[in-house]
């Protein structure tokens, strides 16, 4: 299966994701590309809206020490909810959708989410650190929601701009 990343300014970015209802060989298909595709482009997670389907699935893999991202650790999210959230941290956040750009986005320190397996089994997981920040970053695609959504309206406007230069420069090169 071939993915693409969908990039801002694309309107699918916007769009809510849907429940998934129907736990079979098409979605291990579409968890099992989204994982090395995930890896080849540097990301630490990735919502199904990101390569253009508006399910809610997302994929995590965080890194070790060394940096390395073992598949053992893979974490795959349907249907996520989060059930409790405490405590305040800011992290500088970047997005696969929205690349080239990094800022510091306010979270939730810890979260619990209620979600379910490629086989729909139900399970439950307590996070932190940045388990919990890329379950919200993640979660927030599900919902039509990037990042830089979360930016102050003067902060916001400056990306704006910027991302509209870079734009400029990756045509004129082609």
């Amino acid at each position: 299966m071939k993915l693409t990343i969908v990039e801002y300014p694309d309107k699918r970015l916007k769009e809510k994701s849907k429940e998934v209802k129907v736990f079979d060989a098409n979605l291990h298909k579409l968890l099992d590309a989204m994982h090395p595709f995930m890896i080849e482009t540097n990301g630490i997670g990735l919502a199904a809206i990101q390569v253009n389907h508006a399910i809610r699935a997302l994929v995590l893999n965080l890194p070790d020490e060394e940096g390395e991202q073992h598949p053992e650790n893979l974490l795959e999210i349907i249907n996520p909810v989060i059930t409790h959230k405490a405590g305040e941290t800011t992290y500088q956040e970047g997005c696969l959708s929205v690349p080239k750009f990094y800022e510091d986005v306010k979270r939730y320190e810890t979260v619990v989410v209620n979600y379910q397996d490629r086989y729909g089994n139900t399970k439950t997981l307590e996070a932190d650190e940045l388990l919990a920040i890329a379950i919200q970053h993640e979660i927030d695609h599900l919902e039509g929601i990037l990042f830089i959504d979360h930016l102050s309206y003067a902060r916001r406007k400056k990306f704006e701009k910027e991302y509209k230069r870079m734009l400029k420069e990756r045509k004129s090169k082609k």
